[in-house]
């Protein structure tokens, strides 16, 4: 079993929860209330913002040119590909592109970057990868489970999100940051191991609270 099968196994619960979470069964079956849809749209696009400083982080923490290379095609791929999701979406919405800038993080989303970061400014590459690896892989993973739904793929409202998020592209990213966090756990101690699982254990339930906070549109209990 490679480390990232270990740790993918450990968190299996939480990725079932989040495969089950009505609002990504409502994206799947096109159910999801479109206020639902706006506000995690809003949040996520805040939440990319922060997503690709620590891309950018992981480019400088890079120990070679082939892995500045990966991190500089992931970085490229969130703000001009993924982002732009969000941002022609968010026009259908009838968001402005100065709303969606203005856009205050919610509880959720601050939490979730924060720890991202944090984890990412410690120094070490495989800590960085461990901290964003949920997203973009669980992302991967819904967005397959989500196409083999009938009419998934080409609904007129969330077709083009799940089309995104189950493209061979969008999915080389996951697989390039899995097998980078194996070859940098090959070198790790036991104890180095367990501390990368936690951070990763961590986000993934950050990646659930996401959903669950965009389907409830919870903010901040006092603007």
């Amino acid at each position: 079993m490679s480390f990232t099968q270990r740790i993918r196994l450990r968190a299996d619960a939480v990725w079932k929860a989040s495969h089950d979470h009505p609002f990504v069964q409502g994206i799947g079956n096109g159910t999801l209330p479109k206020e639902s849809f706006k506000y995690y749209m809003k949040q996520d696009y805040k939440y990319l913002i922060e997503y690709s400083k620590v891309m950018a982080m992981g480019a400088v923490l890079a120990p070679d040119l082939k892995t500045m290379s990966g991190f500089a095609a992931a970085l490229d791929e969130t703000l001009n590909t993924e982002m732009e999701l969000h941002r022609t979406y968010a026009e259908r919405l009838g968001v402005s592109r100065e709303e969606l800038e203005a856009t205050v993080p919610g509880p959720v989303t601050l939490a979730y970057s924060s720890a991202m970061l944090a984890e990412a400014q410690k120094g070490s590459l495989a800590e960085l990868i461990a901290a964003i690896l949920p997203c973009a892989w669980s992302y991967y993973e819904i967005g397959k489970a989500l196409a083999t739904l009938p009419g998934a793929l080409d609904h007129e409202y969330y077709g083009e999100w799940v089309r995104m998020y189950s493209s061979e592209d969008f999915g080389s990213i996951a697989d390039w940051l899995i097998d980078t966090l194996d070859q940098l756990a090959e070198s790790k101690s036991e104890e180095e191991l367990e501390r990368l699982e936690e951070i990763f254990l961590n986000t993934s339930r950050y990646e659930y609270m996401f959903w669950d906070m965009a389907y409830k549109q919870e903010s901040w209990p006092v603007e």
